[in-house]
C-alpha cells in the first residue's frame, strides 16, 4: 500500500474516531458536556444539534459519493476544531483533542484531494 494511501486513512479514520467520540459524549454524557459547554460560555441548546452535525460530517467523509457535501463537512469540522480550540485556549488549558484533530483534518483533507479524487 502506497504511504500517502496510509497516512490519509490513518488520518481520516482517527478524525472520524475523535470526532465520533465527542458525539457520543454529546448525546450520552449530556450534563457533562453541558458543564463543558457552560465553563465555555457558549449556549447549552447548540449541543444535540452539533453532535448530529459531527455524525453527518463523519458520513459525509467517508461515503465520499457527493463533493460538495464532503467540502462542506471537512469545512464544518474545521471550523468545530478552531472555536474548540480558541475556547480552550481562553480558559487557559490545553486542547487535548481539537489540536490533534485539527493536524489530523488538515492531513486527510490534503491527502484525499490526491487519494480519493
Amino acid at each position: 500500500m502506497n504511504g500517502k494511501i496510509l497516512l490519509y486513512w490513518l488520518s481520516t479514520l482517527g478524525l472520524c474516531c475523535l470526532m465520533l467520540f465527542s458525539a457520543q459524549m454529546y448525546l450520552f454524557n449530556f450534563d457533562v458536556a453541558a458543564g463543558f459547554f457552560e465553563r465555555f460560555g457558549f449556549p447549552v441548546e447548540i449541543i444535540i444539534p452539533l453532535a448530529i452535525a459531527k455524525l453527518l460530517a463523519i458520513f459525509a467523509i467517508l461515503w465520499n459519493k457527493v463533493k460538495w457535501l464532503k467540502e462542506w463537512a471537512y469545512a464544518g469540522l474545521f471550523f468545530d476544531l478552531v472555536l474548540a480550540t480558541y475556547a480552550h485556549a481562553t480558559a487557559k488549558e490545553f486542547a487535548v483533542f481539537a489540536v490533534p484533530g485539527l493536524v489530523l483534518l488538515i492531513i486527510s483533507y490534503a491527502l484525499g484531494k490526491k487519494v480519493r479524487p
